[in-house]
């Protein structure tokens, strides 16, 4: 029996697993066996590799073929094992080196004419190679800038399974990643200048920016909600090293092009309130994939017209919110994926929009209103750390102040300083924002800030609850921080407890 081996990644979340294809020629009549958990793709790759080697003039073994992939008791999925199961039949044939066989890591699905097509999850894949040890990948050529983007391997493109034996026999015919761009291009931002009036508005925004705290919008039709929503991202300082490969990570998983580089920017996601909870949350019958909360992590996710999504929808969040990441479950794996994006979240205070709009009538009742409002839970709500309601600009308002605010380069200024501020006072931690601290060390290891009187009597009231609490202190110290203040002073507890007054109710 003639045995050799090539390797492959299995993701499961943001987690790689090296995984061992073995493949075995034995005696009996033409067979080819493919087992360690395979899903439906992948079974089928036997019958795609088969008719590719044919299809460039190569011969498939004429015996049974056993291929394991191992571990064995791990699912999984997907096309990418393609190139690694016929490196390694190919191998077993002696058509190619077994031993270069076995020290590449391969990724790529075949067609049945021999062509290599992408796949997903390059990115997080090789970087899982990487930390087991392995200097060499061979991946699709039209993928070799987002391979590229791992230090310490060399990245072999291939475009035909004959690019592919002329790698393994250390003739490639295509040079290795060299030289490419670290970041993607940053995307055109949007303004802030053009937004007209609406100035309380746009310094929530700017406090939403500086301490990474979730906004609440509310308003009727056409005040500037998703204006604002989509310019906070132009206010975020860039993302580092780390969290860029994070984020490309996760944006490879769900197939998204990176060969122009890492994503720098924080991203946006503005799900439409249509989506599904798997689309939103993560989906995949056998191996999950990420959704949009995910795909929003360390960026922004903008719900617009928030009480038309689904209330289980809307409940789903409550955990993401609080720790970061989201936990995917199935039969025989469990996924996880990070999920620490910033929520924005718009709503028009009633059905027909103008529910407390001078000089509109409305035409809601008002148990539609409260319906309305109610489709928002409390504990949702909860977790929102500021809310400001915005009204219609007015037309000499608009030509009197028609640009004369404040650019988002401005703000992004103030908002950087106020985050090197954070980044100073919570050195030797594992949080940067002022958003991200949890309640204990808010209480125990900062500075006592004045004007706690303010927050107590707001809980004795039931204004508050123990949650709410701790997020009027997080947002006073980001306006301390964005006035240059080394500890919170009563007037930015105040102003604090007054960005959260309406969060509990659409209307309010």
């Amino acid at each position: 029996m003639n045995a050799a081996t090539s390797w492959s990644v299995a993701l499961v979340g943001m987690e790689g697993t090296m995984i061992e294809v073995e493949a075995a020629i034995g005696s009996g009549l033409p067979k080819t066996v493919l087992v360690g958990l395979p899903d439906t793709a992948l079974y089928e790759a036997r019958d795609r590799c088969h008719a590719a080697v044919g299809s460039v003039g190569l011969s498939w073994p004429s015996q049974v073929v056993t291929i394991n992939l191992t571990p064995a008791s791990l699912p999984k999925a997907g096309t990418h094992y393609d190139l690694s199961i016929v490196t390694a039949v190919l191998a077993a044939a002696g058509t190619v080196p077994a031993d270069r066989a076995a020290r590449v890591v391969t990724m790529g699905e075949l067609g049945l004419d021999g062509r290599v097509r992408p796949v997903r999850g390059v990115l997080p894949a090789l970087l899982a190679a990487q930390s087991a040890g392995f200097d060499m990948a061979v991946v699709p050529a039209n993928q070799v800038g987002e391979a590229g983007l791992v230090e310490g391997l060399t990245i072999w493109g291939v475009s035909s399974l004959v690019d592919l034996v002329e790698v393994l026999h250390g003739r490639p015919v295509l040079v290795p990643a060299a030289g490419r761009p670290s970041a993607a291009p940053e995307p055109h931002q949007l303004d802030l200048a053009d937004i007209v009036g609406q100035e309380d508005a746009k310094y929530a925004l700017e406090v939403a920016a500086a301490g990474r705290h979730h906004i609440f919008l509310s308003g009727p039709p056409g005040v500037g909600k998703t204006m604002l929503a989509e310019r906070l991202p132009g206010l975020l300082p860039p993302l580092t090293r780390g969290e860029s490969l994070e984020v490309s990570a996760i944006h490879s998983l769900a197939g998204h092009d990176l060969n122009d580089g890492l994503i720098s920017r924080p991203p946006y996601a503005d799900p439409h309130h249509t989506v599904s909870p798997a689309a939103m949350l993560g989906s995949g019958s056998r191996v999950p994939k990420p959704g949009a909360i995910s795909l929003a992590h360390r960026g922004v996710l903008f719900m617009d017209e928030a009480p038309q999504f689904g209330r289980a929808l809307l409940d789903a969040l409550r955990t993401p919110l609080e720790s970061g990441w989201v936990t995917i479950s199935r039969a025989q794996v469990t996924a996880r994926f990070p999920s620490r994006f910033q929520l924005v979240i718009a709503a028009n205070p009633c059905p027909c929009g103008n529910h407390g709009t001078v000089g509109v009538a409305c035409r809601c009742t008002p148990m539609e209103v409260r319906r309305y409002a109610d489709r928002l839970s409390g504990p949702v709500l909860d977790r929102i750390d500021l809310t400001q309601h915005l009204v219609p600009v007015r037309k000499a308002y608009l030509q009197k102040q028609f640009g004369l605010g404040e650019s988002t380069a401005t703000v992004a200024g103030r908002v950087a300083g106020a985050r090197a501020r954070q980044a100073a006072r919570l050195s030797g931690t594992p949080w940067l924002t002022n958003g991200e601290v949890p309640g204990p060390f808010l209480r125990n290891n900062l500075p006592t800030a004045e004007g706690l009187d303010l927050v107590d009597h707001a809980l004795v009231t039931g204004r508050l609850s123990s949650r709410g609490a701790d997020k009027v202190m997080r947002v006073a110290w980001t306006l301390a921080d964005l006035e240059g203040h080394d500890r919170v002073l009563r007037d930015d507890v105040a102003a604090a407890l007054a960005m959260r007054s309406g969060v509990a109710g659409v209307a309010a």
